[in-house]
């Protein structure tokens, strides 16, 4: 059975804390790992329903994100087909979630919704920080997780292969990279780190 165009997507906002897991995530995979042309690796940040024609056109389905699944934090869980919805809509932690809901059910609607989709979630350990980068119980997770997306990817017939060192390869611009956002990070007394401090 022939793997067919697959989209590997990473959703949330980079600006708070863990919520930047699942794009961290894509951008691990991305830079790691030699994909064939039928494998597609997003960055889908909290576009919402401009992922819906990306995710129409995939056969099979990927997505990392934050979820509250109300577990211990940093814990990995998996969800797959007609159960990602659900979770991608239970205990909303930020808009972009309802969004993706939205994306799959529209999906669904007109009848091209993948007909195989994995959820790798992991439960945050915090959100309430702008600016912030994933914490470390979370970046932890990051290798597990793109280990369980490539041993999917496998197991739906794609061949990749751990890339070779020498060729790089950026999902994002380099001042989104995780070495970049960090350095350039102000400092507490500089910046407010729970939202703008003239509206908190």
């Amino acid at each position: 059975m022939s793997a067919g165009p697959v989209l590997v997507l990473g959703i949330g906002n980079l600006l708070w804390a863990d919520e930047g897991f699942g794009v961290r995530c894509a951008e691990a995979l991305a830079a790691e790992y030699d994909l064939p042309e039928s494998v597609r690796v997003m960055d889908g940040g909290t576009q919402g329903l401009y992922l819906l024609p990306y995710v129409q056109a995939a056969k099979r389905l990927i997505v990392f994100d934050a979820i509250d699944y109300g577990l211990p934090p940093a814990t990995l869980r998996l969800v797959e087909n007609g159960e990602v919805p659900r979770f991608m809509g239970a205990k909303k932690m930020s808009l972009h979630q309802t969004g993706f809901q939205e994306v799959i059910a529209a999906a669904e609607l007109t009848g091209r919704c993948p007909a195989e989709m994995l959820l790798i979630g992991v439960q945050p350990v915090e959100l309430d920080d702008y600016g912030g980068s994933v914490r470390p119980q979370v970046r932890a997770r990051i290798p597990e997780a793109v280990d369980i997306a490539v041993e999917r990817l496998r197991a739906w017939g794609c061949d990749v292969r751990p890339r070779d060192a020498t060729v790089a390869a950026v999902l994002n611009d380099g001042a989104l990279g995780m070495g970049a956002y960090e350095s350039g990070r102000p400092s507490e007394e500089q910046a407010c780190r729970i939202g703008d401090a003239r509206f908190v």
